[in-house]
């Protein structure tokens, strides 16, 4: 039997889980991973006003937690999500209201890019017009072999502008104009020929293909990492004698860091890296 000076030596066998529902969102919090599922199937997971809240909230939660390693986005239903609830955008509503829903729909996407951890999008079914953009502006895309991906918006009258603007920093123009012009979806596979997606798996095995990524980011510095993913972010927007430099001030400050340094000493000593996530 052991005795409490034994007992406090040793590990808990504890991992943190944590799950919460509402009639928009399925959040479920376990081992350092955040899936939060689109659960509103009788809009088509719509990217209403009261959705659009939600998540931005669900992403931005506790996201400096040093427990927080990924977050992952997903949906119940054979859409992934079918893009604004075009109901918001009828005149009757006014401009008021349709400038709050694309000022809280850019609001959305920056929660994902300023995310100081990855963010994974998790498509087994159709993401079409804003929802094609959401999955577009995530970090990475892992999606089943029988996804599509459409930026529709031309059919109904209304360009898929701001759609656009996500896809084309993911493809090459001719396919973000086929898409954008014709309205047409294009399958899994073209999406992945095309850099939209990351990988393309069958859906039996995209939750085990989404762990496997998961799994190699946890065993990196959360610092280090958040650190390269502002920077990857920021040199973008930049040109290329101007990424150079920053990309120059912000290699001297990663290897300034804790961690930094820990991966230095644990490279030169042959020895696996202990990170302090600092």
């Amino acid at each position: 039997m052991l005795v409490p000076r034994q007992m406090k030596h040793l590990k808990p066998l504890f991992v943190f889980r944590r799950s919460i529902h509402s009639q928009y969102l399925i959040t479920n919090e376990s081992n350092g991973t955040r899936e939060i599922t689109l659960n509103h199937e009788k809009t088509k997971n719509s990217l209403s006003l009261d959705m659009m809240t939600h998540l931005t909230q669900a992403i931005n939660a506790n996201k400096d937690d040093k427990l927080l390693r990924a977050i992952v986005l997903s949906a119940k239903g054979n859409v992934f999500s079918a893009g604004h609830n075009l109901k918001e955008l009828q005149s009757s509503t006014g401009m008021d209201q349709h400038k709050l829903i694309f000022n809280k729909a850019s609001e959305l996407m920056k929660s994902i890019i300023q995310s100081p951890v990855p963010v994974i999008a998790k498509v087994n079914g159709f993401a079409t017009a804003a929802g094609c953009q959401l999955v577009a502006t995530c970090d990475m895309i892992v999606c089943s072999d029988n996804s599509k991906f459409s930026t529709p918006g031309a059919n109904f009258g209304i360009f898929c502008s701001t759609p656009g603007i996500a896809v084309a920093r993911c493809v090459p123009k001719s396919r973000a104009t086929y898409m954008l012009f014709t309205g047409e979806p294009i399958t899994a596979q073209e999406a992945y020929d095309s850099g939209l997606v990351t990988k393309v798996v069958p859906a039996s095995e995209l939750d085990n293909e989404v762990n496997k990524i998961i799994e190699k980011i946890k065993h990196k510095s959360r610092s280090v990492i958040a650190l390269g993913k502002e920077f990857f972010y920021k040199q973008i927007d930049l040109s290329l004698m101007d990424a150079y430099k920053l990309g120059e001030d912000i290699m001297v400050k990663n290897i300034n860091t804790n961690d930094g340094q820990e991966g230095i000493k644990s490279f030169v000593e042959k020895r696996k890296a202990i990170w302090s996530h600092e």
